[in-house]
């Protein structure tokens, strides 16, 4: 366990054994960003995605007083421009009752001391436009939002589209 500066909050490298857990707070993460009609994940890719064959993301879990409060999954990308690998956040999650007591600064900050030791570049993340309180969180914590770049997304039909198609557009 990885001690943070509260002594009875602890921070965990996620095992297999949690991947019931990581879904139901993946759920109630889903819930609060009004987005739980959207989750589709099934324990089972979750598994395979986090500790079976390619790994593709971590998850860190939070645990006060020995109960899990939050959790924190992320991947590596890479920056083309910095010529190294970046950190990026997907989700970083307290529940509601734990919130302003430590854990997504301890979470955090696990994250940021994890990109900087494997000699990542950057940690990134994206934050709801609508989420006042996480982005309140955000510029505490330093961070900056980009407001040059804009997001895009394709997915569903679009994406089965273009995954199909035999020609370039």
């Amino acid at each position: 366990m990885l001690p943070t500066s509260a002594p009875e909050l602890h921070l965990r490298a996620a095992t297999e054994d949690d991947v019931s857990l990581l879904l139901e707070l993946v759920r109630q993460l889903a819930a609060y960003d009004k987005l739980a009609h959207k989750v589709v994940a099934a324990e089972a890719s979750l598994r395979d995605a986090l500790f079976r064959g390619r790994r593709v993301a971590e998850a860190v879990i939070a645990e006060c007083s020995g109960q899990p409060v939050g959790f924190a999954l992320f991947f590596h990308n890479f920056s083309t421009c910095l010529g190294h690998p970046r950190l990026s956040l997907e989700d970083l999650f307290v529940l509601p009752e734990h919130r302003g007591r430590g854990p997504g600064k301890a979470l955090l900050t696990h994250l940021a001391k994890i990109d900087h030791a494997r000699g990542c570049g950057r940690f990134e993340w994206s934050v709801l436009d609508w989420n006042e309180d996480a982005i309140g969180f955000c510029r505490k914590a330093g961070a900056v939002p980009i407001s040059d770049w804009t997001v895009f997304r394709l997915s569903g039909d679009p994406l089965t589209s273009r995954a199909t198609s035999n020609h370039a557009e």
